[in-house]
């Protein structure tokens, strides 16, 4: 069996940064809080909860310090710290608080917004509340319409599209283009806010798919890059497996003369995808 190793495969800049600085954190304060699960994957989380760090829903639940998720949280969330005296260690994404701004900035222009992404996902809920009162949540070309409808009964002129920094890029181009045909008259800001690092992991997998006999997917089944690294290696690859440990695996669903690949989403740890490697090879 012959095993590739995606290059882009775990933890991106904005994940290594805040699960190394939430570690730092728990050594210096023993009572401290997260706001959320810091990243979207439970051994990260069981891991950093055994080195002190308590998970917490609201705000109010906080000591003195509480960190911010690298998803970001909403805007009154920084007010409501300020009210309460709490002490805010902010280690939202840097992508996701870029996007943050921008959303402020074009709101306060007179702007309407379409945020093409997940309505319920954490870095969703904090960006919509960054852009005032005229916005609509694309999940899906379903909803292109009923988006389109809402922004023309405002009579706004100008129109912002972002995403969520994890969303598929093929998907958001194909929402792009068809709201570009339904709206040519208006002024259109295109920001493509997907990550980099979203972007070249999903070029990496589909690549690697291709050219494999079985591909591995690594991540938290509720981490939406790595649900989407999983839906963009089933186009291409027709054995395609998606784990969260290395115990998930179906050995027999392998063959030890084939070829396979293994991509983990960007809150992936090292030791997670190491485990995979250890187990397949135990195969061979």
């Amino acid at each position: 069996m012959r095993i590739i190793i995606g290059k882009t495969a775990g933890f991106c800049f904005g994940v290594e940064n805040a699960v190394t600085k939430a570690e730092e954190e728990a050594k210096k304060n023993k009572k401290i809080s997260c706001l959320g699960e810091l990243v979207h994957n439970t051994q990260v989380t069981d891991e950093l909860a055994k080195k002190g760090i308590k998970f917490i829903d609201n705000i109010e639940q906080a000591n003195k310090r509480v960190i911010i998720r690298s998803h970001g949280v909403e805007k009154q969330i920084y007010d409501k710290a300020k009210q309460l005296g709490i002490e805010l260690v902010d280690l939202t994404c840097p992508k996701v608080l870029h996007i943050h701004k921008l959303a402020q900035e074009y709101s306060k222009k007179g702007y309407y917004i379409f945020l093409i992404g997940k309505k319920k996902h954490p870095e969703m809920i904090g960006t919509v509340s960054f852009c005032g009162d005229y916005y609509y949540v694309i999940e899906d070309e379903s909803y292109i319409n009923q988006a389109i409808e809402e922004f023309r009964k405002t009579n706004k002129e100008k129109l912002l599209i972002i995403a969520q920094t994890t969303y598929s890029l093929e998907k958001f181009e194909e929402i792009v283009d068809k709201i570009k045909e339904n709206i040519k008259e208006n002024n259109i800001e295109i920001k493509n806010t997907i990550c980099n690092a979203t972007k070249q992991r999903q070029e990496e997998t589909e690549k690697l798919a291709k050219q494999v006999g079985t591909m591995i997917i690594v991540g938290g089944k509720h981490s939406s890059n790595s649900n989407k690294l999983y839906e963009l290696a089933k186009k291409f690859c027709k054995n395609v497996m998606f784990v969260e440990t290395e115990e998930e695996l179906d050995i027999e669903k392998f063959d030890k003369e084939s070829v396979v690949g293994i991509m983990a989403g960007a809150s992936t740890p090292k030791k997670s995808i190491e485990k995979v490697v250890e187990k397949l090879t135990a195969i061979c």
